[in-house]
């Protein structure tokens, strides 16, 4: 398949795709602003999501994420690459309206290659269905979570169950009205390695002992899936809702982060396009001093830079998407870490320079840009946040050196 202009099946979907956006979800946009606003609830499941997700999987845009063919189309990362980035551009919507929404993905993934099948028949086809939702709870507030080793949470053996004690902060999508189950990370086994020590547990949300304490906002915004606080006290997991068996936590992260993070970094060029499309649109329309901002060095300026930028990303992307393909997640996860630092940071200073075009209506929410920029600002730390991913990147690169012994010349 080539980089640039991708298989057959994959320029298809992009068709199918681009005309969903413009025929139904870029209209649907005030039509749920309207049906939030109504509903006076942060948290609300508003009806046009349903619809949406009802003409998504009319058009055959159902599960685009999921590489097996039983479970959606079977497209590979780079197949998904400019279909992820078309969603996006309006990622309150578009990403749910397809079933491809984080944390769902990752956790969707997790299931399939490490569930069991009661577990596939109990959680994943509901989730495959788009009639449950679901969240991910690993990050703690007490500990630098950064490092999954310093993961407090408690999961002690008790007979043929296991005991959860503990504290989870920033859970996305727990205060989903539709969440149903947690995927939680905690400490089986503290005399272990470090990378044997956590376990993860397929826990119901509704299991006695979870209580959701409450929404955490980000930069102000009530996110409708919400990052959630929440305790376990003493709750019981049976045996067999442990995912791959004890010890097994941190390699299932990494197996589902790896994917998570590039999904999210395709979504963020998707965010710096429409970003740019608008400080292009409002540079045009407007005028200052006699002249229009478009006609503006420093303007012009910005244009151009954010073109180049956005480009440099997504080649960068692509071909970590790429090597995922051709010689899997590991071999790629420096090209994943460099890919993780770079989208949001690029996409960011695009956004800011948008707002700056449309001054103060840049920072309302008559237009996406604010709602951009706090959703972008946050993903520079989460699924780790950069200065983990630079160590990554040095390390990597620095070993290249160490293990030809060059390190003195």
């Amino acid at each position: 398949m080539d980089l640039f202009t991708g298989s057959d099946r994959a320029q298809g979907y992009v068709k199918t795709l681009t005309a969903f956006m413009d025929e139904c979800v870029y209209p649907a946009e005030s039509v749920y602003a309207e049906q939030m606003r109504a509903a006076g609830d942060p948290h609300h499941h508003p009806q046009i999501l349903e619809d949406l997700k009802a003409q998504a999987r009319e058009r055959g845009l159902w599960n685009l994420f999921h590489p097996h063919p039983e479970w959606g189309p079977g497209l590979t990362n780079l197949e998904y690459a400019p279909l992820a980035e078309i969603m996006g551009r309006s990622p309150a919507l578009a990403p749910e309206a397809c079933n491809c929404a984080a944390p769902d993905t990752g956790n969707m993934e997790v299931l399939t290659l490490f569930g069991t099948e009661e577990h596939k028949q109990r959680w994943l086809e509901p989730l495959l269905a788009g009639t449950i939702r679901s969240a991910f709870a690993m990050t703690e507030p007490a500990v630098a979570s950064s490092d999954a080793t310093n993961i407090e949470m408690s999961m002690r053996r008790d007979g043929d169950e296991y005991v959860l004690n503990g504290r989870k902060w920033f859970a996305s999508n727990a205060m989903h009205q539709n969440c149903r189950v947690l995927i939680v990370m905690g400490k089986t086994d503290p005399a272990a390695a470090p990378h044997r020590q956590q376990s993860m547990m397929v826990v119901p949300i509704d299991a006695p002992g979870v209580t959701v304490v409450r929404n955490l906002p980000v930069f102000g915004y009530n996110d409708r899936e919400g990052h959630a606080e929440i305790t376990f006290d003493n709750v019981r997991v049976p045996l067999h809702d442990v995912l791959a068996g004890e010890g097994e936590g941190f390699a299932i992260s990494q197996a589902r982060l790896g994917p998570g993070r590039i999904h999210h970094c395709m979504r963020a060029i998707g965010m710096a396009e429409r970003a740019l499309e608008l400080l292009c649109r409002r540079a045009e329309s407007r005028t200052t001093f006699g002249a229009k901002l478009s006609d503006r060095a420093n303007i012009q300026d910005w244009i151009a830079e954010a073109r180049i930028e956005i480009e440099q990303t997504r080649l960068l992307t692509l071909k970590a998407a790429w090597m995922m393909d051709t010689v899997g997640n590991k071999q790629a996860r420096v090209e994943i870490a460099a890919i993780k630092v770079a989208a949001p940071n690029m996409a960011l200073k695009i956004v800011d320079r948008a707002i700056q075009v449309y001054g103060a209506a840049g920072v309302t929410e008559d237009f996406p840009l604010a709602s951009f920029w706090a959703h972008l600002r946050t993903l520079r730390l989460a699924d780790g946040p950069d200065e983990v991913h630079k160590r990554s990147i040095a390390r990597a690169e620095l070993g290249r050196y160490r293990q030809r012994g060059v390190a003195g010349a």
